[in-house]
């Protein structure tokens, strides 16, 4: 099951999509999705989770906590739309394609993906392309 909450305004119009998404993402992957909420939260929501949880005294636009295993997903993933609004003007893309980027990047961690290193940044900005034309390829 996937649940979307949000503690901002900030709602989302295509649920379904997303989920059916996601699950087809996972799927890709080899693993089914359990239990996952996405979060949409303002920045000091999610900083406020970066220093209490992780000591990390930073904004981010997105925090993942996973419960499950590389082939069942289960956990929680807070994503601040005011970071992605500003990424997606930083970098020049649509707000939606920069949410879907984050989102997925969100279950990539999920899945095992870390970006610690040059290497892992890149596998995983090149799944998250990936994950971003499969959502396209399905509309």
């Amino acid at each position: 099951m996937i649940e979307f909450s949000f503690q901002t305004s900030f709602q989302l119009d295509n649920t379904s999509q997303l989920t059916q998404w996601c699950k087809a993402l996972a799927s890709h992957h080899h693993a089914i999705i359990e239990q996952v909420g996405f979060v949409f939260c303002d920045d000091a929501y999610v900083h406020e989770i970066n220093r209490k949880h992780l000591n990390h005294d930073t904004y981010t636009d997105i925090i993942t906590f996973d419960y499950g295993t590389e082939d069942r997903l289960e956990g929680e993933i807070y994503i601040s739309v005011d970071r992605v609004k500003d990424n997606a003007e930083q970098f020049e893309v649509p707000f939606n394609e920069e949410l879907k980027r984050v989102m997925a990047h969100g279950l990539l961690h999920m899945l095992g993906y870390d970006d610690h290193t040059a290497d892992q940044k890149s596998k995983m900005r090149g799944l998250e392309n990936e994950a971003l034309e499969m959502f396209h390829v399905k509309q």
